[in-house]
């Protein structure tokens, strides 16, 4: 009988992506007999289904294809696991999905490229698992998931008390305390990768490339050991040797920084900077030498690598702040910026994803005007081409979070007396967009930069609003009360919100939310229980990639947390009256977008600026040369000051000016009446008289 190679091709997808066993292609054809052949015997097929699987099966794992080439031709993809080839057929239920139907490619279509794929036509796709490690006073465990949430099968869970917990920078270890030993393991299989005894470390750290592992624990001293023991530990990965044992009396910046290749290390010693190469302890390669170094920051990315270093100000000096290039540290010449300031006690330094710029937040503990109990604060721009700025805030009080757009060209700020506003700001200092004001203390940038989250925590009551930032819309605005814990999901698409302790000791537990405010997963803390720590599994840069933004909540069996529209309680006795708009303490300010500001007079250039204002001053003069006698299209309003046009019977003026006056007292009683005052009866009888008020006005005006 004829082949037929030309049909239509089908891809229907029965099975989950965790199918067990190898994948495998089975063709049976019909020509008298029933022959079991491969794939390599077709050719053309081979390279078609290639193409096809690549760009279709997502994930390949299980998938379950019918050809149909004139009805004699019938293949099936599935797991080669026996199992899952007898049910293959009985899975195609009402879950599986018809995903394409198309012509089968010419050949030169063929030739044009599907990625890399293996000896049987088949790209391997691994989808990034996602984890979530929650420790409490029950023990430690990992969490997969979500969207399907539920424990890891692979890690054996801990059922002593962590001090602490941590994952590698590309999620790949996962490392933790339990009193006893520090144990690191695998996050695909739980094989242990090293376990070292050290029972009193309380922090944890992986070095970038996971080379070493930096255990601290705290400083004491013994009758043995005067001078104390060296709680600062490095150890190589995964042979668990000991590389250095150093000295950090202060858990404040306790672990060394690295550069993302581990080629330059540093570490605060003695308000000192100590530059270490290639991972070698031993000799220190470069020294910053600058006198009472309080605090730095290493910049992130590729090299070249930049140090930030804040310097507190004594005796009447200022504080300042100076960013230098490694290896060039000396002096202020060699410095890339430098900016000084006052009223500075401490300073926390954020640097931009690029390593292009910093932001340095200056805080004094006391505030001597008396206006906050949090003392004052300003926040610096610095820029590693020189350019320095004060940030404007368009309003007094505290500022409670700053966060860099992951583009690096935005930055975030919530700042202001409650309630705050949150605003977004360019590189050049300047608004972009205002989100108001309301009961938020902090901003969270998804990791792709395309969704804002500003929310109150702490003192306030949860609320959190999900803002498009590239259209600047609201996504949604749940609510998660009592939430001392706020994490995004390094997919972009789902956070975390924990109520832990010691911070708050009741009502324990966290919420695994989609974006749009749909809660996937909950776990409350059993009784008698505690929660210490929930934390994601770190990803590499690009791992997920920017998915469009939805407006419309994500499906959930345990539903949304949109706040409801809460009513002013009102007595029995005046439920039957029509609903009065309550007043407020403090009137919500609306979103403003400010980008149409910036495109005015600031986008001119400095010379079409000045031929703009020369025009206006010009015209302007002209105005003001015209004679006096000529009439004004528009006369001179009157002030309330002036006298009354008088009619020349001062009786009749006498009843207009009561008149205007009873009308006048009726407006302020109706304004009162709106603001949900209480009118008396009187005071309701005089409001109905307005009309006849009015009428009475206009009769003795037209009289006039």
């Amino acid at each position: 009988m004829r082949t037929n190679w030309f049909g239509w091709v089908g891809i229907e997808s029965v099975c989950g992506s965790d199918a067990p066993g190898v994948l495998r292609l089975l063709m049976w054809f019909r020509s008298g007999s029933v022959t079991h052949r491969g794939l390599g015997h077709v050719p053309p097929l081979r390279d078609v289904l290639a193409v096809l699987l690549v760009r279709h099966a997502d994930p390949l794992l299980g998938h379950h294809l019918f050809f149909f080439f004139g009805f004699m031709f019938l293949f099936i993809y599935a797991s080669c696991s026996p199992g899952a080839l007898r049910s293959a057929g009985s899975r195609t239920g009402r879950n599986s999905a018809l995903s394409t139907y198309s012509k089968t490619p010419s050949p030169a279509h063929i030739r044009q490229a599907p990625p890399p794929v293996d000896h049987m036509g088949l790209r391997k796709v691994r989808k990034h698992q996602r984890r979530t490690s929650v420790r409490g006073s029950d023990g430690t465990s990992l969490l997969c998931g979500p969207p399907q949430c539920g424990q890891d099968s692979s890690f054996q869970r801990d059922s002593r008390p962590s001090r602490c917990v941590t994952f590698s920078r590309d999620g790949t270890l996962f490392g933790w305390c339990n009193g006893q030993r520090v144990s690191v393991v695998k996050c695909d299989d739980g094989s242990v990768v090293s376990s070292l005894d050290l029972p009193k470390t309380a922090l944890l750290e992986f070095s970038p490339l996971n080379n070493i592992l930096v255990t601290w624990q705290p400083y004491t001293k013994t009758q043995d050991s005067p001078q104390g023991e060296a709680n600062l530990q490095l150890w190589e990965l995964p042979s668990g040797r000991l590389i250095k044992a150093l000295y950090q009396k202060k858990v404040d910046s306790w672990c060394p920084s690295w550069s993302e290749d581990e080629k330059i290390c540093v570490r605060s010693v003695n308000n000192e900077l100590h530059f270490f190469e290639n991972n070698d302890f031993n000799s220190i390669a470069n020294k910053l030498h600058m006198q009472k170094v309080s605090d730095f920051a290493l910049s992130p990315g590729a090299q070249p690598i930049k140090v930030a270093i804040y310097v507190p100000g004594s005796k009447g000096a200022p504080s300042f702040v100076r960013l230098y290039q490694y290896p060039a540290l000396g002096g202020v010449s060699a410095a890339l910026a430098n900016k000084s300031f006052f009223k500075a006690d401490k300073a926390s330094m954020q640097w931009n994803r690029k390593a292009s710029a910093i932001l340095v937040t200056a805080s004094t503990e006391v505030d001597k005007t008396g206006a906050s109990y949090y003392g004052e604060q300003t926040l610096h721009y610095l820029g590693v081409n020189g350019e320095t700025a004060l940030v404007q805030l368009a309003k007094n009080g505290p500022i409670y979070d700053v966060a860099w757009s992951p583009n690096s060209t935005e930055f975030c700020v919530v700042y202001g007396f409650m309630p705050a506003k949150a605003t977004v700001f360019n590189l050049k200092c300047d608004p972009v967009f205002d989100f108001g004001t309301g009961p938020r203390n902090a901003a969270y940038y998804s990791p792709q930069g395309h969704i804002l989250v500003l929310a109150g925590f702490g003192n306030l009551r949860g609320q959190m609003e999900v803002w498009d930032v590239k259209k600047y819309k609201q996504v949604s605005k749940p609510q998660a009360p009592d939430a001392t814990f706020f994490s995004w999901c390094p997919d972009g698409e789902h956070i975390v919100t924990a109520t832990c302790s010691p911070r708050l000791r009741v009502s324990n537990g966290y919420k695994i939310w989609h974006y749009t405010g749909s809660v996937l997963h909950k776990q409350d803390a059993a009784a008698g229980s505690e929660l210490w720590q929930v934390c994601w599994q770190s990803f590499p840069e690009g791992s997920f990639p920017e998915r469009p933004i939805k407006y419309q909540a994500a499906p959930s069996e345990l539903g949304t947390t949109q706040a409801a529209p809460t009513q002013a309680y009102r007595p029995p006795a005046l439920r039957h009256l029509p609903a009065t708009p309550s007043s407020k303490l403090h009137e919500d300010e609306p979103p403003q977008d400010l980008r149409a500001g910036l495109s005015g007079e600031k986008s001119l250039s400095k010379s079409a600026l000045k031929n703009q204002r020369k025009r206006e001053a010009k015209k302007a003069a002209k105005q003001d040369a015209k004679p006096d006698a000529e009439p004004t299209s528009v006369p001179a309003p009157v002030s309330n000051s002036q006298s009354e046009a008088s009619s020349g019977d001062p009786e009749m003026d006498k009843k207009i000016k009561n008149l205007k006056k009873k009308l006048k007292a009726i407006e302020e009683l109706k304004e009162q009446q709106m603001s949900g005052k209480v009118l008396q009866k009187n005071q309701l009888d005089k409001i109905q008289k307005e009309e006849q008020l009015l009428k009475e006005l206009q009769e003795l005006q037209i009289e006039q």
